[in-house]
């Protein structure tokens, strides 16, 4: 591996706890982020002579929590912080890196913070997908669909929130957990999305954003082993990374359900998904998560696109549709519908959604309709709809997914 290669590899594994780190021991967000930035810049600048180190996380850690004493002290910061910086540093440096059994983890810590209900929905999910993912602005701003003049506002709000208000840098006592559990639910689960399926990038997949995230709701489910919806978004995760590396193929292009080969699919995962599922919904309390993973455990158990069972899957998502009202699931409720009764049924529903203008600029929506109507043989408005949908598509794998498709409308219709 090559050290620019080395030092992106460390980025995606090591940011969030680099940040999280340096936020503990400073309380500064913005110094935390600096620091970080600087040191993944001496990594670049140092490791070409010295050699990519042993431990690179630590050596990452070691020179931002280094670069953040210096800047520190620049600003005469008193000595009792400093010995208190020095020693949190001895002691990380003691204990084992990463213990899963340490509930007492930052970047825990740091997705409570940033999710604290004193704090809009909005800046939650900008703050959570800028620390704990490491997403530029640009890229935040693209996740959430919206301009970066507005995100970068929003992130400043958001830290300035949290400095004023002075919100505390924990995992809340026990009491106070279910009133943050929704939102650090939505928040887990778009730093799952945004690796299952990347806004921006030559790369449809962030699997290191998936398995953070995967990790950190673990994390939550011990804290709140009672609360189904842990559970059940636990189960969805699982499920859906489980199908990770037969979503791309070697040509770097996405590979749709129907045509994965299901031989690569991580069957151990799968079978803790559905474990984990099946004690969510033993509560009882069945909620948008468990309905999504049990969506995504009828896919997973079946042998075949012919052996799924499309009609038990639309059902599913009308119910999800009823509990979480959303454009996108009556999309993906559309498709299902196409593959229990017929491309025709499917596309009188995305015909809907698209006269009422509910997904402008989201791509899958012109994608799903090209299919339908490829599979109706309507061949010039199938190639208009790939077209829109190239123009809308935000990743190389796919747009070349979505052109290859387009090249044989041409074939099919001459």
């Amino acid at each position: 591996m090559n050290v620019e290669a080395a030092v992106a590899t460390t980025f995606r594994a090591e940011w969030a706890r680099v940040v999280a780190t340096l936020i503990r021991t400073t309380g500064d967000w913005d110094l935390a982020e600096e620091c970080a930035q600087d040191a993944f810049t001496q990594a670049l600048a140092k490791w070409p002579r010295d050699g990519v180190p042993a431990r690179p996380g630590a050596w990452i850690v070691t020179t931002a929590r280094n670069r953040a004493i210096d800047k520190l002290r620049r600003r005469s910061v008193e000595a009792v912080k400093l010995r208190q910086i020095a020693l949190d540093l001895r002691h990380d440096e003691e204990r084992a890196p990463d213990d899963p059994d340490d509930i007492e983890d930052d970047r825990l810590r740091l997705m409570f913070t940033c999710c604290h209900p004193a704090l809009p929905l909005p800046a939650r999910v900008a703050l959570t997908l800028r620390t704990l993912a490491g997403l530029t602005t640009a890229e935040t701003a693209r996740a959430c669909l919206v301009s970066e003049q507005t995100m970068a506002k929003r992130l400043v709000r958001g830290k300035e929130k949290i400095r004023h208000s002075q919100i505390p840098y924990r995992v809340p006592p026990a009491h106070l957990l279910p009133e943050r559990l929704p939102g650090v639910l939505a928040v887990l689960y778009l730093l799952f999305n945004e690796g299952y399926t990347a806004t921006t990038g030559a790369d449809l997949l962030r699997p290191d954003l998936c398995a953070e995230a995967i990790r950190l709701v673990r994390l939550l489910a011990r804290l709140m082993p009672d609360q189904p919806e842990v559970l059940g978004l636990n189960a969805l995760m699982l499920l859906h990374h489980a199908r990770r590396d037969a979503r791309v193929s070697g040509a770097g292009e996405l590979v749709p359900l129907a045509e994965q080969d299901r031989s690569s699919w991580q069957r151990g995962e799968i079978e803790e998904g559905i474990a984990v599922l099946e004690s969510a919904l033993d509560r009882g309390d069945v909620g948008p998560y468990q309905l999504q993973a049990t969506i995504a455990a009828c896919h997973a158990t079946a042998t075949s696109e012919a052996d799924t069972d499309w009609a038990a899957i639309a059902h599913l998502y009308r119910r999800l549709a009823e509990v979480m009202p959303s454009p996108v699931v009556e999309l993906n409720r559309a498709v299902a519908i196409a593959m229990a009764e017929g491309p025709a049924a499917g596309l009188a529903l995305v015909d809907d959604l698209s006269a009422a203008c509910k997904l402008d600029g989201y791509h899958l929506l012109p994608a799903v309709r090209a299919d339908l109507l490829r599979r109706l043989s309507r061949w010039d408005e199938a190639a208009q709809a790939y077209q829109s949908a190239l123009q809308l598509a935000a990743t190389d794998t796919e747009r070349k997914y979505l052109a290859r498709r387009l090249a044989e409308i041409g074939a099919d219709a001459g």
